[in-house]
């Protein structure tokens, strides 16, 4: 049995016996241990505590100890909305929005999701999996020990198991935790345009059944948006992802009040994803429900959108997460760090309250808070080992700088 040991740690981030969805006030609470020590065996957390603890044990110190003077522990970063799997970057659009064109607008080109699907059609699994993988080498570096990867940009029945099968290959092989989210339904192939039930009929008919004989998906997921799905298009085909066993993911409300929280909501969904544009009765209803809100603040601002509306959701009691949204047309970053940031600087989260979002809240987001998301007794060790830093409000403070010195997954340092 490997036995590792960090010791003197300046603070112990998010440390938890119980660790339930975070809703509300609970989200400015986030329990730490100052000049803690944290005991890890194999790849799991078997204990911690006061350094003081410690010395009472008398116990005889592993041959990996390292010493975290300065510095401190936080769980890995659970990216819970991302669409890692894509053939190539779209820059020459973010020129075109540079020069005014509206997302909507680009879409209507031909461009946005229809470019992304025309690129990885082309494209091979092989490539598309090593295109994946470095940027998944990347994101552990920089804190990510859990994502979410959506499928949706194949618009095909080929180049969507393509997708979802490039997926379960990274699954197999990375130690990170990764979901799998089949999004068929991300927008209309041209072909189908005006035949909005023909391509639902492809989804429903085609992909499903493939998808779930071969366990390619977790969750199943709707662009619930004006120009693209309905909420009546969406709850069809959600209900039809749910009798193949997954659950519903929507995108809700990015563009307009689509009605996508309701529809979301209403099915029971883990999570609305966006939330750019809310009013009352959508935050009234996430708040009734257990669904959670995952807030995209990188995609608001690369978009030059309003930011989603944080404070008005967390005083009015929602479970909320943030994720990056990673993707080559809206968010061409995987950067948590990034996105913690930002919520504190543009939507003033407090910055426990975005740790806590962007850590357990992001696990409930893809149902693996019994594994990740806290430095709980039992849970995996997956942890971000901060450089010497002076406060925990540092992190979103220091907004430029990279404070990660190392990260470990299920134990291994990477």
């Amino acid at each position: 049995m490997a036995t590792s040991l960090i010791t003197n740690i300046k603070q112990l981030v998010n440390v938890r016996e119980q660790w339930p969805v975070l809703r509300g006030k609970e989200l400015a609470d986030l329990p730490c241990i100052h000049n803690a020590f944290l005991l890890i065996e194999d790849d799991t957390i078997v204990s911690y505590g006061t350094m003081e603890e410690l010395a009472k044990t008398n116990r005889a110190l592993p041959a990996e100890t390292i010493d975290a003077t300065g510095k401190m522990v936080l769980p890995t970063w659970c990216d819970s909305h991302t669409h890692l799997v894509f053939a190539a970057s779209r820059e020459s659009e973010f020129i075109d929005k540079l020069k005014g064109l509206s997302y909507a607008e680009i879409a209507a080109r031909g461009g946005g999701i229809l470019n992304s699907a025309r690129k990885l059609n082309e494209a091979t699994e092989e490539e598309l999996f090593n295109l994946a993988w470095g940027r998944l080498e990347e994101l552990i570096q920089l804190g990510t020990g859990a994502i979410e990867i959506k499928s949706g940009y194949g618009l095909t029945v080929e180049g969507e198991l393509k997708m979802l099968r490039v997926i379960k290959k990274l699954r197999g092989r990375s130690t990170v935790t990764i979901k799998a989210t089949f999004l068929g339904a991300h927008t209309y192939p041209m072909e189908y345009k005006e035949d909005h039930s023909g391509y639902i009929d492809l989804i429903i008919q085609q992909m499903l059944p493939v998808i779930a004989r071969e366990q390619l998906a977790d969750y199943i997921d709707v662009f619930c948006e004006t120009g693209f799905f309905s909420p009546e298009e969406t709850a069809l085909i959600c209900k039809a992802g749910m009798q193949y066993g997954l659950k519903p993911k929507i995108h809700a409300n990015q563009l307009n009040l689509s009605g996508g929280v309701q529809t979301g909501i209403a099915l029971g969904a883990v999570s609305v994803d966006h939330l750019e544009t809310m009013d009352e009765p959508a935050i009234n209803a996430l708040a009734g429900s257990s669904t959670i809100g995952t807030l995209l603040p990188t995609a608001a601002f690369f978009l030059r959108m309003p930011f989603q509306p944080a404070r008005a959701l967390i005083d009015a009691g929602c479970a909320i997460a943030l994720a990056s949204d990673f993707n080559p047309g809206s968010s061409p970053s995987g950067n948590m760090n990034g996105v913690v940031n930002m919520s504190c600087i543009q939507m003033k989260m407090l910055p426990e309250e975005a740790i806590n979002a962007a850590t357990l809240n992001g696990a409930w987001a893809m149902e693996c808070a019994d594994k990740l998301g806290s430095i709980s007794v039992g849970k995996k060790a997956s942890l971000i080992l901060t450089k010497p830093v002076p406060s925990l409000a540092y992190i979103p403070y220091s907004f430029g700088s990279n404070l990660i010195e190392k990260v470990m997954i299920g134990g291994q340092w990477q």
